[in-house]
C-alpha cells in the first residue's frame, strides 16, 4: 500500500533547498584554524610540484650545458623542492583528514539530535534501519569525500590552473593549442556527471535497502528458522543485492565512459603538441629544457584535469549522501516544545481526557478513539479493559505526547499537553510497557534509564521493591553485567522486573502500566505482581488489564469498545450488569485464563 506524503516523512527532494555540499561545507567552516592549514598545505604542495618543471628546465639548460659541468646545485634545489613537497603534502593529508572525521562527527550527532526530536509517526513512515544505514554508509562516502576526494580535487585544480599559466610563461603557441582541448573536457564532465550524480543517489538508496534488509531479518532470526524461509530470506537478500549491484554498475559504467573520453582527448592533445614541441626545437624556436619543462608541466597538467574526472564521481556521491543525510536534519518533528510553554504546576498525578477523537497517521480512517472522556483523580487506579483493537494503548500513546489528537484535549495536572514542554510532561510519568525494552548495556545502565543520576544504594533498592535484587546479585559482575541485546540474557520475568525497577527510579506520579504479567509463567507472574503492587502505591494509575483477575481491586474499571467507554465501575457493579465486562469476564473464568 502506498504511504501517504507527510510533514513528517522523508522527501527525496527536500534536501535540494540546502545545495547538497553545502550542508558539508557549513559544518567545515566551524574550523577555521584547521581548514586555513589544510589550504595552505595544499597550496604550498602544489607550488613545489609546479616548482620541479622549472628546474628540470634550469638543470637541462644550464646544467647540462654549463662549461664547468657542475650540476650538483640544481640537483641540491630539486631536493629542497621535493622536501617542501613532501613536508606539505603531510601536513595536507593529516588536516584533510581531521576535518573530514570531524565533520562527519558533527554530522552524525546533528542527525541523531534531530531524530531524538521526532515523534513515532516519523520512524512509522521511515524505516529506522533505513535511517541507520544513512548515518553510517552515507557518513562514510561524505567522510571519504572531504577527507580525500576534495583534498584531490583542489589539488589537482591548483596544479591545473598553474600549470596552464607556467605552460604560457614556456611557450604560448603550444599552451594555447592544448587549451582548445580544454571544452571539449569540460562539456563531458558537466553533462555525464549529472547522470553519474543520479545514478549515485540511487545506489546509496539501494545500499541503504541491504542494510535495512539485514537488520530485520537478522532481528526476527528464530522467526525466521523456526518457519524454514531461510530459502525466502536468502532470495530476497540476493534480490536487493543484485539491485545494489546493478545500480553501481550503471554508475560505473558512465563514470568509466567519462574517463575513457577525457582521458582519450587529454593525452591525444598531449601526444600532438609534443610532435609541434619537437619540430620547433629542431627548428631552434625553442630549447631542449624548455620542451622538457613543457612535456613535463603538459603532463601535469593534463593529469591534474584527467584526476579531476575520476575524483568527479565521487563528489557527486558524496553530494548524494549529503543530500538524503540532509533531509533527515531538515526533518521537522511533529510533536515539539511550544514557543512559550506554559509552566507545569506542582505535581498532583491527574490525568484527563476530554471529546478526544484521534487517528493514527497510518490508519486515517480509523478511529483509535471517538470522542472519548475520561478524568483519573490524583491516587486513583484505573483500570482499562476491553478487547484488541478498543483504543486502549491509545490513552497511553497519547498520554506521553506520542501524538495529539485531531479533537479535544488531554490535560496533566490541569495543564494541557499542547500547551507545555513534552519533556516536563513525560518527567510526570513512569511508563511500564507490556513488551519490556531493554538496552544492549549493563544491568547498571538499564536500571539508570530511569533515572540517570541515580546511586547504587537507589538502584539496589528500587530492585528490593522490583523483586529483582536476587537475580541481579546473582548475575556474573553484578550490575555491572551486560545483557545482551535486548536483554537476551535474562528471563521474560527478569526483563518485567528491570523495568518495573527503573519505572521505580523515575518516582513520577503518574504511572502508565501496560499489564506485563500475561505472558508469564505462574511464578513470575506472582513475582511481577508483588512488584507492581509497590509500584502503584501513592501512585495515579491507569493499567491496561488484559487478565481480568488482575484489576478487581481497582478503584475503577473502565472497559472500552470502538474508541468509546461502554461501561465503567468497580468489578463488582460490572460483573452483573450484563454488559461487555460480564461477557469478557465469563470468556476468560470459564476457561481458566484469568
Amino acid at each position: 500500500m502506498a504511504r501517504r506524503p507527510t510533514k513528517a516523512a522523508i522527501e527525496p527532494g527536500s534536501a535540494r533547498k540546502l545545495g547538497s555540499l553545502k550542508i558539508v561545507f557549513r559544518y567545515l567552516l566551524n574550523y577555521p584554524k584547521q581548514l586555513a592549514f589544510a589550504a595552505a598545505s595544499l597550496l604550498l604542495a602544489a607550488l613545489a610540484t609546479l616548482a620541479i618543471p622549472r628546474q628540470l628546465q634550469q638543470m637541462v639548460d644550464k646544467g647540462f650545458g654549463s662549461s664547468t659541468g657542475n650540476i650538483a646545485p640544481y640537483f641540491h634545489y630539486m631536493f629542497m623542492i621535493v622536501g617542501v613537497l613532501a613536508i606539505a603534502t603531510a601536513a595536507r593529508f593529516y588536516f584533510v583528514s581531521w576535518l573530514g572525521e570531524r565533520v562527519v562527527a558533527d554530522i552524525r550527532r546533528a542527525v541523531q539530535d534531530n531524530l531524538l526530536r521526532q515523534a513515532p509517526r516519523f520512524f512509522e513512515e521511515n524505516r529506522p534501519s533505513e535511517i541507520a544505514s544513512r548515518l553510517t554508509a552515507d557518513t562514510s562516502v561524505i567522510e571519504q569525500t572531504v577527507g580525500t576526494t576534495v583534498s584531490i580535487a583542489l589539488r589537482n585544480i591548483v596544479l591545473g590552473i598553474g600549470g596552464i599559466i607556467y605552460l604560457f610563461v614556456l611557450a604560448p603557441g603550444l599552451a594555447a593549442m592544448l587549451l582548445i582541448g580544454i571544452p571539449l573536457i569540460i562539456v563531458p564532465i558537466v553533462l555525464i556527471g549529472r547522470k553519474v550524480r543520479q545514478i549515485s543517489r540511487h545506489s546509496q538508496d539501494r545500499i541503504a535497502d541491504v542494510g535495512a534488509m539485514v537488520s530485520e531479518t537478522l532481528g526476527a532470526m528464530k522467526i525466521v528458522q523456526a518457519f524454514g524461509q531461510e530459502p525466502r530470506e536468502r532470495s530476497r537478500f540476493a534480490v536487493a543485492v543484485e539491485d545494489s549491484f546493478d545500480t553501481a554498475r550503471r554508475r560505473i559504467k558512465w563514470r568509466a565512459g567519462l574517463t575513457l573520453v577525457v582521458i582519450s582527448m587529454i593525452f591525444g592533445a598531449i601526444t600532438g603538441i609534443m610532435w609541434e614541441g619537437a619540430t620547433d626545437v629542431v627548428s631552434g624556436q625553442l630549447t631542449g629544457g624548455t620542451i622538457t619543462a613543457f612535456i613535463f608541466a603538459g603532463v601535469l597538467t593534463a593529469s591534474s584535469f584527467g584526476a579531476l574526472t575520476e575524483v568527479w564521481g565521487d563528489i557527486l556521491r558524496g553530494a548524494g549522501a549529503a543530500s538524503r543525510l540532509g533531509e533527515l536534519l531538515q526533518a521537522e518533528p511533529d510533536i515539539a516544545r511550544p514557543a512559550k510553554a506554559v509552566d507545569m504546576p506542582a505535581p498532583r498525578g491527574s490525568l484527563a481526557f476530554d471529546h478526544v477523537t484521534f487517528r493514527y497517521p497510518t490508519r486515517p480512517d480509523d478511529r483509535a478513539l471517538d470522542d472519548f472522556t475520561l478524568t483519573v483523580e490524583p491516587g486513583e487506579t484505573v483500570a482499562v479493559v476491553g478487547p484488541s483493537g478498543a483504543g486502549k494503548s491509545t490513552l497511553f500513546q497519547l498520554a506521553l505526547r506520542f501524538y495529539d489528537p485531531q479533537r479535544g484535549s488531554i490535560r496533566i495536572d490541569g495543564v494541557p499537553l499542547a500547551n507545555a514542554d513534552p519533556a516536563e510532561l513525560r518527567r510526570r510519568i513512569a511508563y511500564v510497557p507490556q513488551e519490556t525494552v531493554l538496552f544492549a548495556a549493563s544491568a547498571r545502565d538499564n536500571l539508570r534509564y530511569g533515572r540517570w543520576d541515580a546511586e547504587d544504594e537507589e538502584l539496589w533498592e528500587a530492585a528490593r521493591l522490583a523483586n529483582a535484587e536476587s537475580f541481579l546479585r546473582g548475575l556474573p559482575q553484578g550490575l555491572d553485567t551486560y545483557l545482551g541485546e535486548g536483554g537476551a540474557r535474562l528471563s521474560g520475568g527478569q526483563r518485567q522486573r528491570i523495568a518495573i525497577a527503573r519505572a521505580m527510579l523515575r518516582k513520577a506520579p503518574i504511572l502508565l502500566l501496560d499489564e506485563a504479567t500475561s505472558a508469564l509463567d505462574a511464578e513470575s507472574e506472582r513475582l511481577v505482581q508483588d512488584a507492581l503492587d509497590r509500584l502503584m502505591a501513592d501512585r495515579t494509575t491507569v493499567v491496561i488489564a488484559h487478565r481480568l483477575a488482575t484489576v478487581r481491586s481497582a478503584d475503577r474499571i473502565v472497559v472500552m469498545d470502538e474508541g468509546r467507554i461502554v461501561e465503567q465501575g468497580s468489578h463488582l457493579e460490572l460483573e452483573g450488569a450484563g454488559g461487555l465486562y460480564e461477557r469478557l469476564a465469563r470468556l476468560q473464568f470459564e476457561h481458566g485464563s484469568a
